[in-house]
């Protein structure tokens, strides 16, 4: 373990010099998964941000989040040293050596005692591509556990089991998003680009738009025509819009033909779903459903882009594939000017799936359970293709097991929140203060540490190097702008750290990014997401590199933009058509809880808000949970514009201020998902998963409401 003792031979200086000249340094947004081209300016201590005038994604904007990025790097309580839980119960700081010792220590522990897969990993869709891929390797290897998982499962995992069926290969947009702007319409269904990506609504100026959402967001006002089913009923319209373009002669029956499988069993299960069927059940009047396919359909270039709101359900999976059914219908995917997409989240949501922090995955988008893949990243690895573990749980499985008795007994947190972040947040705070070790990996205090034995503190986004994957498969350079703080190191020195104490060779590990991004490149070869032939020296050049990108002879295959203009990934060049039949949401109202509840985000909030909750001017627009709800509703229930409310669902309640929506159905109430403590909207979620993807149903579940201030009064 001597070896470790300094920060490694590729590590970086870890002082700021706030003498250092004026600098400017080009990189990508810490936030979602569009990555704003920005400029960092530092003089100093001290740094601005500015939007990139010349990156085609944000054309010289940015969203109120990225304008204020920069504040979250000095934030006053930013984690600059380890923290180990005391006898007393209290944090306290401690030496890099003391913690990662303490941490292997009872690693150690678990394993004997448990096994390997009594210790558990979970991971984070901001981690960058190198940052992804080496914890991937650390668990397998280093740990030999099989319980990994990431929250990106939260995010992305109904869309890409979708698509993988769909088209044999998941890239969230398999065009650039500037193809956007010259379209005739885009539907978008379950996504709120105005509030969750606003630089996205500049290439959307031009299109008609076809916004699918329960509630009138800031996008669907944007819109010419809002369709807006009762929460839990998306599958259902879906089915009932295809329906219309089957009885209404808008097949395009060539591409049918030619390109696809599946139509006539995908018709049978959309056959009975008539226009006034799919209005009683969801509420969305026959004339506007019928408005919607004329509008698509008559549209020379047209997108159909999904986002969590169809996603985030226990049938997410197969409402996701009945939106591409329609698409496929019409004759979209695969074809320049039209295609269907899916709006990736988190800043490296793309890129945090492909390179195996998925339960299972392993880099390249391989499955972990396929001998020949198992073979090509076990040498790469350098080790014995059986020494692999298998496929473990999924997310909310993984932290629902947690200090059971055949569950991990030891979790180790990188770039997640899930106190906040997971379904059923009151059940998982509660597994995860069982365990006999949590590690978190963190910038600033979260929920998460608050709960953690080990606090181990890392460099943020403008303090590092690496590489992003945005939604539309684009490879990035993400640079550093400063150098950490003293006694903070980063995700790579940590696994690097733990790796070497827990007896895997120096080398393994890297500290560096360069050397991991080229190890993954290897280890992504010939993989569904190729990134042999992305380096550093072209991503640094300018080069615009959209995966796949295999390696060629003279390392220059030039990325792949479009995918699927001359075929689609299956062997047979053909897209698949999905059989899928509409079923109820997990939980429906009733008399105990008459209302549906959805969750989703606000503007100046991310994710957790462990971050923007620490900037000033965010907290200002989005300060506390709130809970949207129609003024008849309110009124109906006692409830006032301004008061406090308490939200009830089968597993738990929260507490948020009433705002009044009149543009709201009356049967929904809204909550975000960023607040901490009794606000959290996820003590509301449950447990119920998709049988195919495990995205838990964050988008509906049953709830009632009454008045806060009576019941403290």
């Amino acid at each position: 373990m001597s070896g470790d003792r300094a920060r490694g031979p590729e590590a970086p200086a870890t002082t700021r010099d706030p003498e250092a000249p004026a600098t400017t340094t080009p990189t990508h947004c810490v936030y979602c998964a569009l990555q704003c081209g920005t400029l960092l300016h530092r003089s100093g201590t001290d740094v601005e941000v500015e939007p990139s005038p010349d990156f085609p994604v944000n054309r010289g904007g940015l969203c109120q989040k990225g304008w204020t990025a920069p504040a979250v790097l000095n934030t006053p309580d930013r984690l600059r040293t380890p923290l180990i839980r005391g006898a007393d119960g209290e944090l306290a700081p401690a030496s890099w050596d003391d913690a990662l010792d303490l941490v292997v220590e009872r690693l150690e522990r678990v394993r004997e005692t448990y096994g390997p897969d009594g210790v558990g990993v979970f991971g984070g869709g901001g981690l960058t591509n190198e940052k992804a891929y080496a914890l991937g390797k650390f668990a397998r290897i280093a740990l030999g556990t099989s319980q990994i998982d990431y929250n990106g499962r939260f995010c992305m995992s109904s869309a890409a089991a979708a698509g993988n069926a769909a088209f044999g290969l998941d890239r969230g947009l398999p065009f650039p998003v500037t193809d956007l702007g010259e379209a005739d319409v885009v539907m978008l269904a379950g996504a709120n680009p105005a509030e969750t990506m606003p630089p996205l609504m500049r290439h959307l100026v031009r299109p008609r738009l076809i916004v699918i959402d329960p509630r009138r967001t800031r996008t669907a006002e944007q819109a010419a025509l809002h369709l807006q089913p009762a929460p839990g009923t998306d599958l259902a319209l879906a089915l009932g819009l295809f329906h219309i373009a089957v009885a209404g002669k808008h097949l395009d029956e060539e591409y049918l033909d030619t390109r696809t499988t599946g139509f006539e069993e995908a018709w049978r299960c959309a056959l009975p779903w008539w226009p006034e069927r799919v209005e009683q059940v969801t509420g969305v009047p026959v004339e506007d459903q019928e408005r919607a396919v004329r509008m698509l359909a008559g549209a020379d270039r047209r997108y159909l882009l999904s986002g969590r709101g169809v996603e985030q359900h226990s049938k997410g999976t197969d409402t996701t594939a009945a939106f591409i059914n329609l698409a496929l219908a019409l004759g979209m995917p695969g074809r320049e000017g039209s295609g269907y997409g899916c709006l990736t989240g988190q800043g490296n949501g793309q890129g945090g799936r492909e390179h195996g922090q998925k339960a299972d995955q392993l880099p390249g988008y391989r499955m972990i359970t396929d001998p020949a893949a198992r073979a090509h990243v076990a040498g790469v690895w350098g080790v014995d293709p059986d020494s692999l573990p298998g496929p473990g749980r999924s997310a909310y499985e993984l932290l629902d097991a947690l200090g059971t008795p055949d569950g991990p007994r030891a979790l180790l947190v990188f770039g997640s929140n899930p106190v906040v972040s997971a379904p059923n947040a009151g059940h998982i705070a509660r597994r995860l203060a069982s365990l006999d070790l949590l590690v978190v990996a963190d910038m600033v205090p979260s929920e998460t540490t608050e709960l953690a034995d080990v606090v181990l503190p890392i460099a943020q986004w403008a303090e590092e190097e690496g590489t992003m994957t945005s939604l539309e498969g684009r490879v990035l350079r993400r640079r550093a702008a400063l150098t950490p703080p003293p006694g903070v190191r980063t995700d790579l020195e940590v696994l690097h750290g733990l790796a070497v104490r827990l007896g895997q060779p120096a080398e393994r590990f890297p500290t560096a990014p360069r050397p991991v991004f080229d190890e993954l490149r290897r280890a992504s070869s010939g993989g569904r997401a190729d990134y042999a032939g992305i380096t550093y020296e072209r991503l640094d050049a300018g080069e615009a590199l959209y995966w796949p990108c295999p390696e060629s002879p003279d390392g220059d295959h030039p990325g792949t933009p479009r995918l699927f203009l001359d075929r689609f990934a299956h062997p047979d060049g053909r897209a698949r058509l999905a059989a899928v039949e509409h079923r109820d949401a997990a939980e429906l109202p009733d008399s105990d809880y008459p209302l549906h509840a959805t969750t989703g985000r606000v503007l100046a909030q991310y994710q957790s808000g462990a971050q923007t909750r620490r900037v000033p001017a965010l907290m200002a627009a989005a300060p506390e949970a709130h809970v949207e709800i129609h003024p008849g509703t309110a009124a109906r229930y006692g409830l006032a514009e301004g008061g406090l409310a308490k939200v009830t669902s089968a597993h738990g309640s929260t507490i948020a201020r009433v705002r009044l929506a009149r543009t709201l159905r009356t049967d929904t109430v809204f909550l975000p998902f960023h607040f901490p403590g009794a606000g959290r909207a996820n003590l509301l979620t449950g447990a119920a998963l998709d049988p195919t993807s495990r995205m838990p149903e964050y988008k509906v579940c049953a709830v009632r409401i009454e008045p806060w201030r009576e019941l403290t009064a």
